[in-house]
């Protein structure tokens, strides 16, 4: 019997089909536990949504995380006097993110006590020296009072809550502090800014540079929700604009905002096109 014949018995043999048929089958096994291998460690596909963890006490949000086969640290804590102390005001991933189990949630919570800061001495400086050190020591301007002096616009009093507060004192990081300046020795007056459209950052801060104060601020029934405030825009205020309008230095300026753009001026395009109309 030739060689070849031999062989060819041999692989149509019930021996040689039978561990063939075995091998195939211990083939397809490994490569179908390989893959639940992998699947089981990468979590491919099970992924979950993550849960708003604002408002809750690192208690509460280390119950919920773990409800949600999740895992929570606290990177930081920050004043925020809107919302409750102790609870959480940030988290990363946001609240609807899809991520995989056992994920890392960095949250941010409000601190129970309010961060304290260093009074700096700017009695002598300019108001516009004096706006940019309360910034960079987290303060604020608040009112602005004006009394005679040969120094115009210069700091003579720093003032919290109606009493002068030294340099190096602490005081509430975000507080407002109260100057009065200079008016020079004679009775000065300013100009009414023109605040139309600005926001009330912007607006602030042209009534301030204008030795201004902020008067009321009233927003209209289109501002609903803090993310409406944010994007309000200014469309009326009292005293109105005017190039010859003069007020006394620390005047209260009222604005009133909206999102509504039909509250702004809008531009008299009738008039334009009668005189594009009129044969010339």
């Amino acid at each position: 019997m030739s060689a070849a014949k031999s062989f060819l018995r041999f692989i149509i043999s019930k021996v040689f089909l039978k561990n063939l048929g075995i091998a195939a089958i211990l083939t397809i096994v490994i490569i179908v536990l390989v893959f639940s291998g992998l699947h089981l460690f990468t979590q491919h596909g099970r992924t979950r949504a993550v849960p708003s963890f604002y408002g809750l006490d690192p208690d509460a949000a280390a119950e919920m995380a773990d409800d949600n086969k999740l895992r929570i640290e606290i990177i930081d804590s920050v004043y925020n006097v809107d919302a409750e102390k102790g609870t959480v005001v940030e988290q990363n991933p946001l609240p609807g993110k899809m991520v995989k189990k056992s994920r890392r949630i960095f949250l941010i919570i409000n601190a129970r006590n309010r961060e304290m800061v260093i009074m700096p001495d700017i009695v002598g400086v300019t108001h516009r020296q004096a706006k940019a050190t309360l910034e960079m020591t987290g303060l604020e301007i608040g009112r602005l009072g004006y009394a005679p002096d040969i120094a115009v616009n210069n700091v003579l009093k720093q003032m919290y809550k109606g009493k002068e507060i030294e340099p190096g004192d602490t005081i509430i990081k975000g507080a407002h502090i109260d100057l009065v300046l200079g008016t020079g020795l004679s009775n000065r007056r300013t100009g009414v800014p023109d605040l139309t459209g600005m926001s009330f950052e912007q607006a602030k801060d042209r009534i301030l540079r204008a030795s201004l104060n902020m008067g009321a601020v009233l927003y209209d029934i289109s501002v609903i929700n803090g993310e409406d405030s944010a994007a309000a825009f200014v469309w009326k205020q009292n005293p109105e604009y005017s190039e010859d309008r003069k007020l006394r230095l620390g005047s209260p300026v009222y604005i009133w905002l909206s999102v509504d753009s039909l509250r702004l001026p809008q531009p008299d395009t009738l008039s334009n096109n009668f005189q594009d109309e009129v044969p010339r």
